[in-house]
């Protein structure tokens, strides 16, 4: 036994040696030791173990939770601005808070991660963010608000920064996918829940009850979180190098593809998000009428997003993403312009088609941002989400401006300009080289 895995010295010569099992055991016992290559892959949680499920289910209800409660403040716009006598565009700021402190913490979160441990980090920041979210209820203001809802974004980053980190270290790699899948699931599931449970409570209630709810989610969630996740492994303590960060965002910010990319997410989400905002100021006004039941359910169209995203795959997979990418993007801007007909059924529809194109062309985007930076994916897709979520942000806070000058006509021109542009960036990205060339990945 070598010295260095820290295991006492035998006095006497055994007639066996220590079994494979009893050695792992007693390094597992040592944390900061580092399992060597071969050990380590044993380890990993196997699909179908009762470790495995364990892990699935924490990530499925962090991100669930996380988003619901992100999230949840969308259909309520319109009782702000009653409330506090706002308008739309300073309204808006109760959702673009919170996408702002996530997008300005993710890179910050993600250097905590590698440095403090995956699963503390997860832990603290799903129990503050439920914290936050509950207090959010008792505002006195609309500042009081917006200030907790910054932090809530700041909060939630901890989740998303070192989720796939964490999977990727303690799950099987023939699993990885399948645990993946349903934490991206449950963050999809939970922000359509958030919208649509909140607006569900304040038809009957009011939007601080709402608050409280989603935050009273948010602390079972993190009790199950804490007590269901298991102990990491296979983490390994990393300085932070932020020059080498630095070195290489500058590097990725030159590629001849990745920053029509990372523009693209920021106007795919802002664009959505500001869809979803004005959305509810429309219908609850002549001669709709609605109420906030019924304009929640409009979230329920989240649905697609499952269906579209496979759809998606599957045409990249055929013809690659370069192909695709600017098609989807087209289905989004026509369901744009199906939305300024006067018809419920054709705003339905035409929010319907906007909502699938969206989807679609976030996970090839997404999808895409990946393999053109292979030796640096984890940055990159931070740096995509970073702008994913600013442009959640500005472009939804924005939009409002427009809305208000213009009514929805005017809205739609704005959001038109936008996805205009992202089908521009899809045809220059579309022209960069091929990094590395495979038939499903461009």
């Amino acid at each position: 036994m070598r010295e260095e895995c820290h295991l006492p010295r035998p006095s006497v010569r055994r007639p066996h040696p220590p079994s494979n099992a009893g050695i792992l055991r007693s390094i597992e016992n040592h944390p900061g030791h580092p399992l060597t290559a071969a050990t380590a892959p044993h380890e990993r949680l196997a699909a179908g173990s009762p470790a495995f499920r364990r892990v699935n289910l924490a990530m499925f209800v962090g991100g669930y939770a996380s988003f619901a409660m992100l999230y949840g403040t969308q259909p309520l716009l319109p009782l702000f601005s009653a409330e506090f006598a706002l308008d739309p565009a300073t309204a808006s700021l109760a959702v673009s808070a919170g996408t702002a402190g996530l997008a300005l913490m993710l890179i910050p979160a993600s250097v905590l991660s590698d440095r403090f441990g995956r699963v503390r980090l997860m832990k603290l920041s799903l129990a503050i963010a439920a914290l936050v979210c509950a207090a959010s209820a008792a505002v006195a203001d609309f500042a009081q608000l917006l200030l907790l809802r910054a932090l809530l974004g700041v909060a939630i980053a901890g989740l998303p920064a070192a989720a796939v980190a964490y999977l990727a270290e303690e799950v099987a790699p023939a699993a990885q996918g399948r645990a993946m899948g349903l934490y991206i699931g449950g963050n999809a599931l939970g922000g359509m829940s958030g919208r649509f449970l909140a607006a569900l409570v304040t038809e009957g209630g009011s939007w601080r009850l709402a608050l409280a709810l989603l935050g009273a989610l948010g602390v079972v969630a993190a009790v199950l979180f804490w007590q269901r996740l298991p102990a990491s492994h296979h983490f390994r303590p990393r300085d932070a190098a932020i020059g080498r960060i630095l070195h290489d965002a500058r590097a990725m910010l030159a590629d001849p593809g990745l920053p029509w990319l990372f523009l693209i997410g920021f106007l795919l989400m802002g664009t959505f998000i500001a869809l979803y905002n004005y959305l509810a100021y429309r219908l609850l006004a002549a001669p709709y009428h609605l109420g906030q039941s019924a304009i929640g359910a409009i979230y329920l169209l989240y649905l697609l997003g499952s269906a579209a995203s496979a759809f998606a795959g599957r045409l990249a997979d055929r013809h690659g993403r370069r192909n695709v990418l600017w098609i989807m993007l087209v289905l989004l801007a026509a369901g744009l312009a199906a939305t300024l007909a006067a018809p419920m059924a054709a705003i339905v529809a035409g929010v319907a088609l906007s909502t699938f194109g969206f989807f679609a062309a976030h996970s090839l985007a997404s999808g895409w941002v990946a393999r053109r930076a292979p030796e640096r994916p984890a940055l990159a897709a931070a740096l995509y989400l970073c702008g994913y979520y600013l442009g959640a942000s500005i472009i939804g806070t924005v939009a409002g401006k427009a809305w208000s000058a213009g009514g929805w006509p005017g809205l739609v021109a704005m959001l038109m300009a936008c996805t205009l542009a992202m089908i521009v960036a899809a045809l220059r990205a579309r022209r960069a080289a091929i990094v590395r060339p495979a038939p499903s990945e461009y």
